[in-house]
């Protein structure tokens, strides 16, 4: 009847200082991973940081200004990404130096997605950070490297803790105390130096694969003419009725001369066409059945601008023969959301995968266009303006349906041009998914060090070749 079940037995004596004693907090891979902690030298983070977090309540946001406010969703990856983050105002920054950030401090998220951790990068730079994200930072960069402690938070040791530490019922956190009290083993500077290289070989990586989409994009523009295109923005603008009945559309932003503008620069090449005509599949998924196992699920999240992310975050769910799959060679784009919608990507893995009721497929007839390129071409400013005009819906909920996608006006490049921008994009991909292995071989080396020894972890990371 317990066959399965796990339980353990732990006196009262050795209770930690706050009495917990739920079974969660004891479970025995815990257990295990302080007993393998136990017999190494380490510190906390409070011994040789300072611990931080950003100013609480309402910040001045400021559209002119450089500096990012990060919040815990730029925190996701390793490496901080100022993209999805607001821009505030100096005096912000300026009234909260102590959470200012600098190059090469870590943030990690304290509430809601708690455990989020990222180095910041000099791209990522100037920011500050938000009440929810905390600041950890040192001087003596070289006594313990910070892409060492990056790899061991990452590690199992690390995220576990943080997990095992955090609390709340509806909405977990980890106060600043707990963050300075997460132990961090002392491994020597040979070690540490090891580990860090990889992981400077993997942030090397990413670099190249935004330069190689930087790339791609500029390349589309440039030929289509749209590199130094500065749309109308005209205070007034009157358009016949017959037009707004004709469209279905009330909305002023819909008829703003700047789009009336990009479509006709578009026709002016001689190589447009709808986008409806361009596919062959133009669907949205539906709310998967979740399952233990099966194919992975891409919601909107994992569609970023150029990459289809499939990683340990997918949940998996089941499909029936009739169900809408991802094959390779999509391009998905996201249908909902103030700041995800429209975000487009090519599906390069090779495996199947189930959209989730907020992703469309976009499968282009053989031969019709290069599904890279379209995919570029959709996240670039002809795509993203098409984007702005034709969603729906207010800022509670918007909207883009695969029939407004259907009518998106679409550059037909010349073959050459396509191929060159799949060319960027692939190389792209590929240097992702070299920085995901390098990242997955620092922190599994981390872990060698710790379960066995570093000599173990040096070996293992030999055979790495960063």
């Amino acid at each position: 009847m317990l066959e399965g079940l796990e339980a353990t037995e732990i006196p009262w004596s050795v209770l930690n200082d706050e009495l917990r004693y739920e079974a969660e907090f004891f479970q025995k891979k815990y257990l295990l991973e302080d007993s393998e902690l136990s017999t190494l030298s380490k510190t906390t983070i409070g011994a040789f940081a300072a611990v931080t977090d950003g100013p609480h309540g309402y910040h001045i946001v400021d559209e002119h200004s450089r500096i990012a406010m990060l919040t815990a969703k730029c925190a996701r990856d390793w490496f901080s990404d100022r993209t999805p983050a607001e821009t505030i105002a100096a005096s912000v920054d300026l009234a909260n130096k102590r959470s200012s950030l600098a190059e090469n401090d870590i943030i990690l998220s304290t509430r809601g997605t708690v455990g989020m951790c990222a180095l910041v990068t000099k791209e990522a730079l100037p920011a500050n950070i938000d009440q929810d994200v905390a600041r950890i930072s040192w001087a003596d960069k070289e006594g313990i490297r910070p892409e060492f402690v990056i790899a061991y938070l990452n590690s199992k040791f690390g995220q576990d803790r943080i997990k095992r530490y955090a609390s709340g019922m509806v909405q977990q956190g980890l106060s600043l105390q707990k963050v300075g009290d997460i132990p961090i083993p002392l491994l020597s500077s040979a070690a540490q130096k090891a580990v860090a290289l990889v992981v400077q070989a993997a942030l090397q990586c990413r670099r190249d694969a935004a330069r190689s989409i930087d790339t791609a994009e500029t390349t589309l523009l440039q030929t289509l003419g749209l590199d130094n295109w500065q749309p109308l923005e005209p205070q007034s603008y009157v358009r016949n009725s017959v037009d707004a009945f004709t469209t279905g559309r009330l909305d002023a932003e819909y008829f703003q001369p700047k789009y009336a503008k990009l479509i006709e620069l578009i026709e002016s090449t001689g190589q447009a066409s709808p986008l409806a005509n361009l596919l062959h599949t133009n669907q949205r998924g539906k709310q998967p059945e979740y399952s233990e196992s099966g194919l992975p699920v891409v919601n909107s999240k994992h569609v970023i601008n150029g990459e289809v992310r499939v990683d340990a975050d997918n949940r998996y769910a089941t499909s029936s023969d009739s169900s809408l799959l991802i094959e390779p060679g999509d391009v998905l784009i996201n249908g909902t959301g103030v700041g995800t919608i429209g975000r487009a990507a090519p599906y390069l893995h090779p495996f199947k995968a189930i959209p989730d009721n907020h992703v469309t497929i976009l499968r282009p007839h053989k031969g019709s266009i290069d599904p890279v390129y379209l995919a570029v071409f959709l996240n670039s400013l002809a795509g993203q303006l098409q984007v702005n005009q034709r969603f729906r819906g207010s800022s509670g909920q918007i909207e883009l349906y695969p029939n407004d996608i259907a009518q998106f006006s679409i550059w037909v490049a010349p073959e050459n041009i396509q191929a060159q921008v799949r060319q960027s994009v692939e190389a792209s991909f590929q240097a992702k998914q070299r920085a995901t292995q390098l990242l997955d071989a620092a922190k599994r080396a981390v872990e060698i060090a710790i379960e066995d020894s570093e000599a173990a972890a040096l070996a293992y990371l030999e055979g790495v070749n960063p």
